[in-house]
This record gives structure tokens, sequence and C-alpha cells, in this order.
């Protein structure tokens, strides 16, 4: 049997958005063994802490903290928790389809240089769709699992060298994080940055930062920091930028030539192909 994936989702803000992330993943059809853990890092909402003790049991794992220890300590607790799984860290403002941690997953397991893996969305900077570099609306007439859907049938396991893994939805493999370790708390603290400053480290150690071309999270950002997130990430960017100058130089490098633009294509021509238009209408009449 398969060891099990931990997917590790850390909650601290925004009912509505927990509940759609978390459903969307218990819904979800997966080949793969899983575990889903859910950390409940000292929500300031009642509402939110009270929903996820309701819902927890026989359904997921619900790890709850007597104090707020921000997202990097949360994230670092779910990467430690089984020494011999994988692990997707996935925000709590985002939204699942059947099948898409099957395909992230693969990736890695084809080849054993990948440390990270991070699927297309549409909120997601350098793997944002449709359109790089934007928060994008979902296009007209499509959901998560319609566009998750294109995707797989559009890429179907290619994949990509990225400079960087985004954190909305970051797979890292046990191998990598045995080589690697876990994030950096100490400069990171409550979050912004940690994943930049991880996937620097993982190139450094010889690993490699991939997208799956073949997988699609919906992403919403900023349900948690909400307006002191740009503060953070100027902090965080000036702590990266002075660790690893090869960031920004990679950066220049990848933003204009855009390798991922094939890939992105590829997913608006099975868009426009006439059985998916028939599909979409389908579905938004209540046909399966």
């Amino acid at each position: 049997m398969r060891t099990p994936i931990d997917i590790v989702v850390p909650v601290y803000r925004g009912l509505a958005e927990t509940r759609r992330c978390i459903e969307s993943a218990l819904a979800a059809r997966l080949s793969r063994p899983t575990e889903l853990v859910v950390i409940d890092d000292r929500s300031p909402e009642p509402a939110v802490s009270a929903w996820l003790r309701d819902t927890a049991p026989g359904r997921f794992s619900l790890r709850v903290h007597d104090e707020n220890r921000g997202f990097v300590a949360t994230a670092n607790e779910g990467m430690t928790l089984h020494p011999d799984r994988d692990v997707v860290l996935l925000n709590s403002d985002t939204e699942v389809a059947s099948g898409w941690l099957d395909r992230i997953a693969a990736h890695a397991e084809r080849d054993p240089t990948v440390g990270t893996v991070t699927p297309f969305s549409n909120n997601a900077t350098i793997c944002s769709y449709p359109r790089t570099l934007e928060s994008n609306e979902l296009p007209p007439g499509e959901s998560t699992a319609s566009l998750d859907a294109a995707f797989a049938r559009a890429n179907a396991g290619l994949s990509a060298e990225i400079p960087t893994a985004v954190g909305f939805c970051m797979y890292i493999t046990r191998a990598c994080i045995r080589r690697v370790g876990i994030f950096d708390e100490a400069r990171y603290g409550a979050g912004y940055g940690e994943e930049v400053d991880y996937c620097m480290r993982v190139a450094r150690a010889g690993l490699r930062n991939v997208i799956a071309a073949d997988a699609f999270v919906r992403h919403q950002g900023e349900v948690s920091f909400g307006n002191s997130g740009a503060d953070r990430r100027a902090r965080a960017q000036a702590i990266v930028d002075e660790l690893y100058p090869e960031f920004q130089e990679r950066l220049r490098d990848f933003i204009p030539r855009d390798p991922l633009r094939p890939l992105r294509e590829r997913v608006d021509r099975e868009r426009q192909r006439p059985v998916r238009r028939l599909a979409r209408w389908l579905v938004s009449f209540g046909h399966r």
C-alpha cells in the first residue's frame, strides 16, 4: 500500500473560505491514500473554530492551538507530523477538484530530483491562469472542477521548472524535507517569504521546483492577512533578496521568457473545443 500523503490546511480566518476549502478536499476523489490535517491556529473568529470542531469527527484530523503561533510555525508543525510522508500545504482559501493531488504527486514520483510541486491557479503570480502575474477571476462559464479537468487533458503529465513554488498549494517531498529541512520560522515569523526562502534552499541543495501543468487549484488570496499583507511582503522580500541574490536574477530571466505560456495556451485551446463548450452548457443545466 502506498504511504499516505498529508494534506495540511492551516486555518486562521474566513469561515466561508475555510468551509469551501475543506469541503472540496473531502469531496475530491483521489486514488492515493491521504490524511487531511486541519490546524486551527487560534482563530480570532469563534465561528471558524466552532465549525471545525463540529465537522472534524470522523472526517479529518483537527489540531487546535492554545495561542496563535503564526503561519510558518503552523506549516512546520504539519510538515513534521509524520516523518515518512510527503506533505502538501494547502491554504484555507483554496478549492480543489477530484484527482488534483494524484496528478501533483505523480510529478514528484516520476522524478527524484523534484523537491516541490505547485499547480496552476487563478491567483498564483508566475503560476496564474489565464493571465500570468495577475489575480484572475475564473473565466466565464468555468468552475474549479472544469478548469482542473481542462488542465488535466491539455497538459497530461507535463511539468516545467519554476524559480519558486507558490505557497497557496505547495507539495513537498519527504526526501526534500530530509535534505533541506522545514521553513525558517525565525526569519519569516507569521508568514510571507518563507516559501521563496525554502525553494532557494531546495535549488541550492540540487533539487528542483516545478509546476504541475496538468493541475489547477483555485485560490482567493489575502483572507488571513488582509490589509497588512503588503507590509509583510515588503519586509520578507528584503530578507529574501539579501540572502538569495540569485532569486531576482532568475525572475529577470523567467518572467520575460515566460516558459509557461505554451502550457497556458494548450489549456486555452482545450477550453475552446466544441465538446468542452457543450459539456459546460450541460453542467450549467444540472446534467451530469
